[in-house]
């Protein structure tokens, strides 16, 4: 039988903020996007379909246990696993990585499904592992582990700024569990010379230009250094109360490259200027802190660790985003959650807010 305390107890502030920060993307892509000549349904709408079935999939994970998930554990690691390997030997290629693989009627990106389970797999695993002074070197052994293989995968495809997401809602976990600093210090001693291998040996050209150019985008400011000096331009030009909506000329005359995807947030500040902007990051910060009270205010160790990394995931992407847009960070293609266009980023951060809803619905029952 349905237990009643679980819609009395619903989450309802933080449904509503995902989805405000949902329809402000949409007008956001509409704009974007309005000058395109697009086959088939707009932009806009292909987002407002993936929002509704990204809505239904979170009320979905939201209505079983969460408890549920800390059982299949492994067996959801092992599965994406799979599917990584599966991509490099039998993927779709395109635009030089191999990130997808069709099943059946669809295809899947497996390393995005992998942000939610590394989440999993770490809470289960710390969940039922006793920490007192610290994790050691020795504690830390086995999750770099299950860390590595996914990481080195994704990598391989390549796809450096997932690879690098994945790694860090992880190391946010472990912070959270807690690391002695006699580990830390030796895993950063002995990430200099791993560091450096994956420069020379690892990193494709394209990938080294990125660096190259975030450290001076007028190295190349027609190929490479495109993308980060358009979207300075973009944003910069909103000034305070931004030119207007669809009166952004970066935006209308094509000059910003990846305008509703991985570059939306510029589109964004070029047109609703610093207040705009300073509206979403409140949006953002508050979706980030009610997250971390949800795990605040858990009973249970599992729950508050998977709280904890699904606020994490959706950190990073917050910041690496918005900082790439600016010229902070390097383009490494990182989604704005629940704003820039696309189905698959769509999905796994309603996921993780059904996460979100899970826990905060049962803490009363636990």
């Amino acid at each position: 039988m349905f237990d009643r305390r679980l819609f009395t107890n619903f989450d309802w502030t933080l449904l509503v903020v995902v989805i405000l920060i949902s329809a402000f993307g949409v007008v956001n892509i509409y704009s974007a996007t309005s000058s395109y000549r697009e086959v088939g349904h707009p932009y806009y709408l292909k987002q407002i379909y993936w929002i509704v079935a990204g809505v239904v999939l979170c009320l979905t994970v939201c209505s079983l246990d969460y408890h549920m998930l800390e059982d299949f554990a492994y067996w959801l690691y092992g599965g994406v696993l799979f599917l990584l390997v599966l991509v490099l030997v039998a993927g779709k290629t395109s635009m030089g990585a191999t990130r997808w693989i069709h099943l059946g009627f669809f295809t899947v990106q497996p390393s995005e499904p992998m942000k939610i389970v590394i989440i999993i797999t770490f809470a289960r695993f710390f969940s039922r592992y006793p920490v007192f002074k610290g994790l050691t070197l020795r504690d830390l052994l086995y999750p770099l582990m299950l860390l590595g293989a996914p990481v080195l995968l994704i990598m391989k495809q390549p796809d450096l700024g997932t690879a690098i997401l994945v790694a860090m809602i992880a190391w946010t976990i472990l912070f959270f569990v807690g690391v002695r600093w006699s580990a830390l210090a030796t895993i950063c001693a002995a990430a200099i010379p791993v560091i450096y291998g994956g420069w020379r040996f690892v990193l494709h050209d394209y990938q080294k230009k990125r660096i190259y150019n975030f450290l001076n985008p007028d190295l190349d400011p027609q190929g490479s250094g495109y993308h980060i000096i358009q979207s300075k331009i973009a944003v910069g030009s909103g000034g305070t109360f931004g030119k207007g909506f669809l009166h952004g000329t970066q935006s209308q005359l094509r000059f910003l490259p990846e305008q509703h995807t991985d570059f939306a947030f510029s589109v964004f500040g070029e047109e609703w200027g610093f207040v705009g902007c300073l509206v979403m990051l409140i949006l953002y910060l508050f979706l980030i802190l009610w997250g971390l009270g949800i795990a605040k205010r858990c009973n249970d160790r599992f729950g508050a660790l998977l709280a904890v990394g699904v606020c994490a995931m959706l950190f990073w992407h917050i910041v690496i985003n918005m900082g790439m847009v600016i010229g902070l960070f390097p383009v490494v293609g990182v989604p704005l959650p629940f704003f820039s266009y696309g189905g698959t980023s769509m999905v796994t951060s309603m996921i993780g807010v059904g996460i979100l809803l899970n826990i905060s619905m049962r803490r009363f029952m636990f």
